[in-house]
């Protein structure tokens, strides 16, 4: 069973699928890893690297595709729809694609991938659930991201996040709102107390108030009925407008008494929930900050624009993109070992078992057979296309 590692080619990507210390697993198992040339070095790993882990480190890469039995990607398919074709071009038939595919939102190019005859495996369809907590990507990275969003507000603020007793008086801490509970949200809000900030947080399902006021947070509690806010998988679902209309209203003063507000909310699929207005922002503070996980979604402040810091009133408006990359070396070594857990999840005697009876399998299989085979896939799928097409 021969894996294959590629470069990536999306731009600015930095990460690598796998790293030299996530082989050793896959050795055991009895895989033969062949990495392309370069494919670690933006992240810091060298090419020695990986031969001194026992991969093999080729140039050519439609020989690495061509040879390949299972190819691994950071990127493929919809999250990289300008190269995921030249990238994997000479994929055998029944060859087998491991990355992160972006299948809810660009399901037009599951169906265009699914189309040369491999098996799609989106990384982001994993089912949130016990057994493959040590596979989740969107875990791991999230993590990394609401680190890094608290530093970059930290950066950008004019004032420090810690109070301060000097003898030339006390600086008083910064106020940080994170909006959104989830793995990004507990992490920013973890790394803004340990920096010494007064931290707020909201999430629209109750549940999370023990998870952060845990972290020594204050919890944002809304006079709002949140429903089934968290749907299957362990993802939240999307409420209707008026919730939302309501939800704004009531989070306008925790916004405009913060410092800096982080936003991390996020349906799977769907374009990000806006939950900070244009009007909310001006009752922000001159040279306070928002930095808005869910740029990459559209953004859950009104006045995001993906990848720009927008200044509004004295308020600077960040929708930085594709966050984990900012941290490559750590963030491979994550997203490599969650790799290797699901290879050998997957890979038993030397061939890939599909068993459609587990439920890890079944949720992250898009594509098999020619056919996109994800029921959700399909359904996103059906509602893109005109009434009548095919």
């Amino acid at each position: 069973m021969t894996i294959g590692v590629l470069k990536e080619t999306y731009p600015g990507e930095r990460r690598v699928a796998l790293t030299p210390g996530s082989v050793p697993a896959l050795l055991k198992a009895g895989m033969q890893i062949v990495v392309e040339h370069a494919a670690g070095e933006a992240s810091g790993y060298s090419d020695h690297a990986y031969t001194e882990a026992g991969c093999s480190v080729q140039s050519d890469r439609n020989e690495i595709v061509r040879q390949s039995d299972i190819l691994v990607c950071v990127r493929s398919g919809g999250a990289d729809p300008e190269g995921w074709e030249t990238s994997t071009a000479g994929l055998r038939s029944g060859a087998v694609v491991i990355a992160m595919m972006d299948p809810l939102a660009r399901p037009e190019e599951a169906e265009r991938q699914a189309k040369t005859g491999a098996t799609l495996i989106a990384l982001e369809m994993l089912p949130r659930i016990t057994r493959a907590q040590s596979m989740d990507v969107l875990s791991s990275q999230a993590n990394l991201a609401g680190y890094k969003a608290v530093l970059i507000a930290a950066n950008a603020l004019p004032k420090l996040l810690p109070m301060m007793m000097t003898a030339a008086g006390t600086i008083t801490p910064a106020r940080i709102f994170v909006i959104g509970a989830g793995v990004a949200g507990l992490q920013a809000i973890a790394t803004a107390k340990r920096l010494g900030a007064v931290v707020t947080a909201y999430d629209v399902r109750p549940a999370v108030k023990e998870q952060i006021e845990s972290l020594g947070a204050r919890f944002l509690e809304l006079p709002l009925d949140a429903g089934e806010a968290q749907g299957s998988g362990g993802y939240a679902r999307a409420m209707d407008a008026e919730f939302y209309r309501k939800q704004a209203e009531v989070m306008t003063s925790a916004v405009a008494e913060a410092d800096g507000v982080i936003t991390t909310a996020a349906v799977p699929g769907k374009r990000a929930p806006i939950l900070v207005t244009a009007t909310m922002v001006e009752q922000m503070r001159p040279g306070s900050v928002l930095v808005d996980l869910a740029a990459e979604r559209g953004g859950n402040c009104e006045l995001t624009k993906p990848g720009e810091t927008v200044e509004h009133h004295g308020v600077a408006v960040m929708g930085p993109l594709n966050i984990p990359s900012l941290v490559p070396f750590h963030a491979s070594q994550l997203f490599g070992k969650n790799v290797a857990n699901l290879l050998v999840h997957l890979v038993r005697q030397g061939e890939i078992v599909l068993d459609m009876e587990d439920e890890i399998t079944a949720g992250a299989l898009v594509a098999r057979g020619g056919q996109v085979v994800h029921e959700a896939v399909l359904a996103a799928l059906t509602a893109g296309r005109p009434a009548g097409s095919a």
